[in-house]
């Protein structure tokens, strides 16, 4: 039964307090409750939204019946069995990125889901950032042309982040590179060929056995004569951060910035020009054009470390509210769902295990595939 107004709760409060405002003021959504572990944490930011009802047990609020979706923004090792948890327990599911760690726990998702016919939605913020929804529109309006190649990075170094991040495979959280690629021409990986190179500090290789500094993957799509290169750091490689995206036209191409807050590239031909990317607000209800372009929570310059490195994420976060609630009061499937957000999560793990193998080809499993996959890309 559809509803006008979801109730949501969101679990893990330092970057998932970004979303509570957004969901406050929009106009399908009922910000219901919120979980943290931490007590005082958790009565510190209810305090300062004024949100009601307050859970230190992720079970517990579960059991609420008025919940209607969870927003997941917990560690990554958390997000498979929590989705799996609301899931069984009716709710919908927006979950930060990525969707699992292991290809086990991507089909054990995208299985619940269908079975259950509940909603997931992989909350991959730079598919909704006004640097892709530039080109999605100049994409969709035919300036491009016939897509011929495209290209992403991400790279950012962990040092000093919480402990489990310490040696993560850099595959393991490539879902900022390879869902852009994917995203555009609505295509779907179907096998991937990675290769390592260098080598991070050893104290930092046991916990996860991965010696890489920079994993590098091709992915040919499905169905289509494209494939794309993605490329991801996470220790040891001098680099400003950067969430880059490039795609290469018949008619034109666009190339992300080389420095944080410089313009970026458009290309006809031998032409180049700087382009300042204009913002998307304008697609989004009135309540929440605002926070395209501020900090959500704290005006004050002390959001989430993520938010500060990765620059706002691109206005993004409001986009993917709207996404995630639109979907629930429509009754449609959103972007990425729970088969898409596997292939994106998936070429990512296997990635590794390519790299692992001197570049093997890994193919993408079938239940990342959609039955009919048809991509355009002229």
């Amino acid at each position: 039964m559809r509803k006008d107004k979801i109730n949501v709760a969101i679990i893990g409060l330092g970057f998932g307090a970004e979303f509570i405002p957004i969901y406050q003021k929009h106009p399908n959504a009922n910000m219901y409750a919120i979980c943290q572990r931490n007590e005082d944490k958790l009565n510190e930011i209810g305090d300062a939204f004024g949100i009601e009802h307050r859970y230190t047990d992720y079970d517990e609020l579960l059991k609420d019946p008025n919940v209607d979706a969870v927003h997941i923004n917990t560690p990554i090792q958390a997000h498979a069995e929590q989705s799996l948890k609301a899931i069984k327990a009716g709710k919908h599911v927006a979950c930060t990125v990525p969707m699992a760690t292991t290809v086990e726990e991507c089909r054990q998702i995208v299985e619940a889901v269908k079975e259950t016919g509940l909603t997931y939605m992989m909350m991959e913020t730079v598919i909704y950032s006004r640097e892709f929804l530039f080109v999605k529109e100049m994409y969709e309006k035919g300036e491009l042309g016939k897509i011929q190649f495209l290209r992403a990075s991400h790279q950012q170094e962990m040092a000093g982040w919480p402990g489990y991040w310490e040696g993560l495979p850099p595959m393991h959280y490539a879902t900022h590179c390879v869902g852009p690629v994917l995203a555009l021409p609505r295509a779907e990986a179907e096998y991937v060929s990675c290769l390592g190179s260098g080598r991070i500090d050893e104290n930092l290789i046991p916990k996860y056995g991965s010696p890489f500094a920079i994993e590098t993957c091709h992915i040919k799509f499905r169905n289509s004569d494209l494939a794309a290169e993605v490329t991801r750091s996470l220790f040891n490689t001098a680099r400003q951060y950067r969430e880059s995206f490039d795609v290469y036209g018949s008619k034109k191409s666009f190339e992300w910035t080389l420095i944080e807050h410089e313009g970026n590239v458009i290309h006809t031909g031998e032409q180049p020009e700087r382009v300042k990317t204009p913002d998307y607000a304008h697609l989004l209800p009135e309540e929440i054009q605002s926070f395209t372009s501020a900090g959500v929570y704290d005006s004050e310059g002390n959001q989430h470390l993520s938010f500060i490195q990765g620059s706002g994420h691109g206005g993004s976060h409001p986009h993917l509210v709207h996404e995630f609630v639109s979907a629930l009061v429509e009754g449609r499937e959103p972007f990425p769902n729970a088969v898409q957000s596997a292939n994106i999560t998936c070429v990512g793990i296997l990635a590794h295990e390519s790299a692992m193998q001197g570049g093997k080809i890994m193919y993408l499993p079938e239940f990342t595939l959609s039955e009919v996959s048809e991509v355009a890309t002229s």
